[in-house]
């Protein structure tokens, strides 16, 4: 009875008021209920509400003494007049009606209505600081088609509820507050009201830090080591190269997340600097290794060279030659000794070399004495001499021919040696400077998380 002679002559067409110069105020409460998606490429929200809208209808009121105290009804929202309340920024396709739910309707015309929704609404996404970002997104409700002077919105609380907020998994809310705002459009003259729930969102980066951030740093540690292989390995640029290789697959899956924004992300600024740090270092690394092979038709070291790196650096890095070592001074010894032998050794062939040109000289003047003196009577037996003299003198020139090409074999082989130590101690250097880089930039971007 009360429900036919409610909606007997009523029309839910119709403003309720019964003066139409009345502003009829509607009051907004919004329940953030969970954020079902965050969509960065797309800069798409997309988030469980509850809505609660109330106000009152003039021409649904009632005496409830007459009904047996009935206070309150319960009827199919469509029955009813119903704020045109929309999300301004709403980002979905599909434009459908409200949900038709039930409102609660009082004796004295007051109609609130509860209706759940899933919105998906605008975004601007700041990935600056990507995995270690806070995001701002807007929910804007707002009358279509009534202005401020029809309809006022009133926001209930100064923000959104979060009290029965499902926790997510990938970002903390640290609050939802609620703003005002009266905006006159370029459309129209009349002022028309919103209110505005700004969603404060802070990621959870201990995902993208165990999946992407720490991979890379151990992957960019093992750039430097490419200066510690030995250049004969054959190693070297294919260490880099796999670097580099993998570095760019994490830059993909980065890529595929992010927005195409000018904005790189901090991990991506990361991997860029990472993949030229690498790719300087098998550039680098290419050309030490033609100084190793340099060989023993190259120049000499220079002599700036030799001061500065083979003098000084090979010492701070602690770089020796070969067949040394800092940790067994046994060998050192027992080179020094040999090398003393060496030179005793070469001192005695000297001396040889020298009695033996003094002999030669002496065996020419008493060779010519003899003829001189006894020419007819001993001539068969000088010319024996002579000849043995002159198979003696071959032998030397053979003897200093192969002293020669050993002693020039020694040189270049020791030229070979120097360029070796030379590349072995950029190696060193280069080693250390790229450790120190990839260190910095790996304090510099974790830093980046406090």
């Amino acid at each position: 009875m009360l429900f036919n002679e409610l909606f007997e002559d009523y029309s839910n067409a119709l403003r309720p008021v019964e003066d139409t110069d009345k502003v009829l105020n509607v009051t907004l409460q919004i329940t953030l209920s969970q954020i079902k998606d965050m969509d960065e490429r797309n800069q798409i929200l997309t988030a469980y509400l509850w809505i609660r809208q109330s106000w009152y209808d003039a021409y649904l009121k009632w005496d409830k003494e007459k009904y047996d105290g009935l206070d309150s009804i319960r009827i199919p929202s469509n029955l009813v007049w119903r704020p045109d309340i929309v999300l301004y920024n709403k980002a979905d396709d599909d434009f459908s009606e409200p949900v038709n739910t039930n409102v609660v309707l009082r004796y004295d015309g007051k109609i609130t209505w509860d209706a759940p929704a899933i919105t998906k609404s605008s975004c601007v996404v700041d990935v600056s600081y990507f995995p270690f970002d806070s995001q701002q997104c807007n929910l804007t409700f707002g009358s279509w088609t009534y202005n401020g002077n029809q309809v006022d919105i009133i926001n209930t609380l100064d923000s959104g509820d979060l009290s029965d907020f499902v926790e997510d998994v990938e970002w903390e809310i640290h609050g939802m507050p609620a703003v005002k705002n009266v905006i006159t459009y370029g459309c129209c003259s009349e002022p028309y009201p919103d209110v505005t729930f700004t969603l404060i969102l802070k990621r959870k980066s201990s995902f993208y830090i165990f999946n992407l951030l720490l991979p890379c740093i151990l992957i960019s540690f093992l750039a430097p080591l490419g200066f510690y292989l030995p250049a004969d390995s054959g190693e070297k640029v294919s260490l880099g190269v796999t670097v580099l290789l993998a570095l760019t697959v994490f830059q993909l899956m980065v890529a595929e997340i992010m927005p195409p924004s000018e904005n790189v992300p901090l991990i991506g600024k990361y991997y860029i600097a990472t993949m030229t740090m690498i790719t300087a270092s098998t550039a680098l690394t290419i050309i030490i290794m033609n100084v190793h092979h340099c060989g023993s038709e190259a120049k000499p070291v220079p002599q700036w060279a030799r001061v500065v790196i083979l003098d000084y650096m090979s010492k701070i890095f602690f770089v020796y030659d070969v067949g040394e070592n800092c940790t067994s001074p046994r060998r050192e010894k027992e080179q020094e000794r040999g090398l003393e032998g060496g030179d005793v050794c070469r001192g005695g062939d000297r001396k040889s070399h020298l009695s033996n040109r003094n002999d030669d000289g002496g065996l020419k003047e008493n060779l010519n004495g003899n003829l001189n003196k006894s020419f007819g009577v001993h001539g068969e037996n000088v010319r024996e001499n002579v000849n043995c003299c002159s198979c003696y003198k071959m032998l030397i020139k053979n003897i200093e021919y192969i002293a020669n090409c050993i002693r020039d074999h020694k040189a270049n082989r020791a030229k070979g040696i120097e360029w070796k130590k030379v590349a072995k101690v950029m190696d060193r250097f280069f080693m250390w400077i790229f450790f120190i880089m990839v260190f910095f930039m790996s304090v510099l971007i974790i830093g980046k998380a406090g």
